[in-house]
């Protein structure tokens, strides 16, 4: 993946300010209300740390079930790419999710070295809203950096839900 000033500028905020704050520069630059890495957990996505631009005290965020949340999709379709869709009540390829209150939705698979699965860093609303293209780029770009950074952070045997600071 070509470098860009932007991919530069989350790697300087991760390195300097931490996994929330580079969270937080990733949640500025899209126009989605949360940001957050879940981790695959048996039938739970569990939230390691969550931004929400109208509670910025907020630094995680509930646990999901796997069959109600899109993230699993990323996982289960093997998505390249990510995934990423306006709005959900218009998009056939999730009408069997007719009780997630997620409309909109950007998000990358997060893996290891071997290409194992640890979950997503994604964006997400409750309202429609319109993702830029470069977004799931630099989320591409982001989610190997925080990988290593929360598995660096993450005492021995720990879930990796650690400090986000």
């Amino acid at each position: 993946m070509q470098r860009t000033p932007a991919i530069d500028e989350f790697e300087r905020t991760l390195d300097q300010q931490g996994v929330h704050a580079a969270l937080r520069f990733l949640n500025a630059r899209a126009p989605h209300r949360f940001t957050g890495i879940y981790r695959y957990d048996g039938d739970v996505l569990r939230n390691v740390g969550l931004v929400d631009k109208y509670e910025p005290a907020l630094r995680t965020g509930d646990d999901v079930k796997m069959c109600d949340a899109y993230c699993a999709l990323v996982r289960d379709l093997k998505v390249v790419g990510g995934l990423e869709f306006v709005d959900a009540s218009d998009d056939p390829r999730f009408a069997h999710k007719p009780d997630s209150p997620v409309v909109s939705y950007c998000g990358v698979l997060i893996h290891d070295e071997d290409g194992a699965a640890f979950g997503t860093l994604c964006h997400f609303d409750v309202k429609r809203c319109e993702a830029p293209f470069h977004d799931v780029d630099l989320l591409q770009a982001a989610a190997p950096m925080l990988f290593a950074r929360l598995r660096r952070a993450a005492p021995r045997g720990s879930d990796l839900r650690v400090s986000l600071t």
